[in-house]
């Protein structure tokens, strides 16, 4: 019986023991379950980053939770004593920087000022113009080396053009800068051709052809072109007035000032007044062609033609 009884009462305390022991369990868990726990970020002055877990919600005591003191030219946002806010994010940060900041505005406000001053009467716009392309010149020598030559002319250069946008800026109404923004050709230039040729001179010298003084000088004349047909001569015999016949790029009419046999340079070609025309007065020569087209061809140029004797 005695030992029944012990029993027993090992029981009972075992039970209470145990009950004791889920109460307690039970308390905790209602305490943990009424306590909210957040993810809080603090940010220090350095920008390196932290994310604890915590119960609190003052900065203050996030901070000391934590083992985070402020030194004493750092402040922290939200304040020490104030609530964490929705973002969950301490931010801390010295006086210095925020100086620096500070000035940085200052100086940035001030170029800002500066700039638009600078920018006070500026005007810009695109310009476009028409500009020449120089024309290149070509040389072919025939001459085989020898040391008494002149130039030929065969093809007289034209220069062309193109058209040119520029960004243009101004200031107070005073051009300050031009770029070049785009360019089109609306004419490609001719290329102007000189032949180098041995200077030749004629060969007659018959007293009729040589007879006579010349007055003329050296100057800018009309130069035109014909040939022997009856449209530019009224005959097609090819004789001319000093009783020659006619040669192509050699034979030349002028006025009486000009004495037959007198050369002229013209265009760099020598040429020799061998011809006459009721029409060659003045400041006039008509240089001999060998076909109406040709002469058509060349038309009507005012050319400085020198008087070699």
């Amino acid at each position: 019986m005695i030992k029944n009884k012990k029993q027993g009462s090992v029981s009972i305390k075992k039970i209470i023991g145990i009950s004791m022991v889920l109460i307690l369990i039970l308390g905790i868990s209602v305490i943990a379950g009424n306590t909210k726990v957040n993810n809080v970020k603090i940010r220090f002055a350095n920008n390196h980053e932290i994310t604890v877990l915590t119960s609190k919600t003052k900065v203050s005591e996030i901070l000391e939770e934590n083992h985070i003191v402020l030194s004493s030219d750092e402040t922290v946002s939200p304040s020490i004593d104030s609530e964490i806010t929705d973002a969950n994010t301490i931010i801390i940060t010295t006086e210095e920087i925020k100086e620096i900041n500070i000035a940085d505005k200052e100086e940035i406000n001030d170029d800002i000022d500066e700039i638009a001053q600078n920018y006070e009467n500026i005007v810009e716009e695109i310009l476009t113009v028409r500009e020449e392309i120089p024309f290149e010149t070509i040389t072919k020598d025939v001459s085989d080396g020898s040391g008494d030559t002149t130039n030929r002319i065969l093809q007289v250069g034209k220069n062309g053009i193109k058209e040119v946008s520029y960004k243009v800026i101004y200031k107070d109404d005073v051009e300050i800068s031009r770029e070049e923004v785009s360019s089109k050709v609306i004419k490609e230039p001719t290329n102007q051709i000189v032949q180098v040729q041995t200077k030749t001179i004629t060969s007659r010298t018959t007293s009729r052809l040589y007879s006579g003084t010349t007055t003329a000088t050296s100057g800018r004349y009309k130069v035109t072109a014909y040939c022997s047909c009856s449209l530019c001569c009224g005959k097609t015999n090819g004789i001319t007035a000093s009783g020659v016949a006619a040669t192509s790029h050699h034979t030349v009419a002028a006025p009486s000032t000009f004495a037959f046999g007198t050369q002229l340079e013209i265009n760099g070609q020598i040429y020799t007044v061998e011809d006459r025309g009721g029409a060659i007065q003045g400041n006039r020569i008509d240089i001999y062609m060998d076909s109406h087209a040709e002469a058509l061809a060349w038309g009507v140029r005012y050319i400085d033609v020198d008087v070699l004797n």
